[in-house]
């Protein structure tokens, strides 16, 4: 199961540590789910879900305000008792001395930040989202193309590395070469990225590795893109039938994911990059309303339509 060490979190997040004496080594985050214990602490912990990051805001701090000593002391023994992963306290709110000492009696991280409670759990839920969700790692390249995320895949030396190279001196960007990690960050959302260690790289056979962002600047390369539609290259087969109009579409699926995928074969003379900005193009008018194939079928019904209207 994914996780995520408390330790990388406060670093992203730029926390404040209240409690030093706190072992955070050990603490790791597997939801990526957050709670605002208001009900909590009222001394509901029915459905009380523990794995979750708690979050304090300005509101659930008022409250712990008007509470009693005596109260302090059974709620917070009964809340921070659970092995919850940390406490949050946004706004630079402080936590009073009781709540303080109860968390370092049960070896509950407090942690603080200066930024505005929805802002801070927006960003949170984001960054968890992605560490935590479902991933996998393919073999292919990944090039954002006019906004849309083109996976381009195929066998090891078919050209997917050359198409991206042209991609990139048309203007798009790199997001990743050879392979691609996939993360399932929603039901109908997958992001795709590059290893830390081939980040900005491409193989060219006969070339060697070559540096996208030093040879064409930082405005070549992104870090991560949404995966929109793939394109599968493959060695021409003349005996099989391709799709030429493409009225139906076609899918791969990825982590249960349907995505838009165009079978395209490859033969001397064919210009990949204008086939894949062509694809990205059309791909985008469609979730416009506009299908090309689907017009030009309306035409030749009405044509038909028409001269069968003048034969009678």
């Amino acid at each position: 199961m994914a996780d995520v060490k408390l330790t990388n979190l406060i670093e992203k997040m730029n926390l404040t540590v209240l409690n030093p004496e706190v072992d955070l080594e050990k603490r790791k985050i597997t939801v990526p789910d957050i709670l605002r214990p208001s009900l909590q602490l009222t001394g509901y912990l029915e459905h009380f879900d523990r794995n979750r990051v708690e979050i304090i805001g300005f509101v659930e701090a008022s409250y712990m305000e008007t509470m009693e000593k005596e109260t302090k002391e059974k709620i917070f023994d009964e809340l921070l008792s659970n092995d919850i992963p940390c406490v949050i306290f946004c706004r630079d709110i402080a936590p009073d001395e009781i709540f303080l000492e109860k968390a370092t009696k049960y070896s509950v991280p407090v942690l603080q930040t200066s930024r505005a409670t929805s802002e801070f759990e927006s960003e949170l839920i984001r960054f968890m989202s992605w560490r935590l969700a479902p991933c996998i790692s393919i073999h292919g390249v990944l090039v954002d193309v006019f906004g849309e995320g083109v996976l381009i895949t195929g066998e090891s030396g078919i050209g997917k590395s050359e198409a991206a190279l042209e991609l990139v001196k048309r203007g798009h960007r790199l997001i990743t070469d050879d392979v691609v990690e996939i993360r399932k960050v929603s039901d109908d959302q997958l992001v795709g990225s590059a290893p830390d260690i081939t980040k900005h790289f491409i193989e060219l056979r006969g070339i060697g590795i070559v540096d996208i962002m030093a040879l064409f600047g930082a405005s070549s390369v992104e870090d991560e893109h949404n995966i929109d539609m793939v394109i599968r290259l493959e060695d021409w087969d003349k005996d099989k039938d391709y799709d030429r109009l493409g009225l139906e579409e076609e899918y791969t699926e990825y982590l249960g994911n349907k995505i838009v995928c165009h079978n395209i074969p490859i033969r001397p003379g064919r210009n990949l990059a204008i086939i894949c900005e062509t694809a990205a193009v059309n791909y985008r008018q469609k979730k416009m309303g506009y299908n090309a194939a689907k017009e030009l079928y309306k035409r030749v019904q009405e044509n038909l339509a028409k001269k069968r209207g003048e034969s009678e």
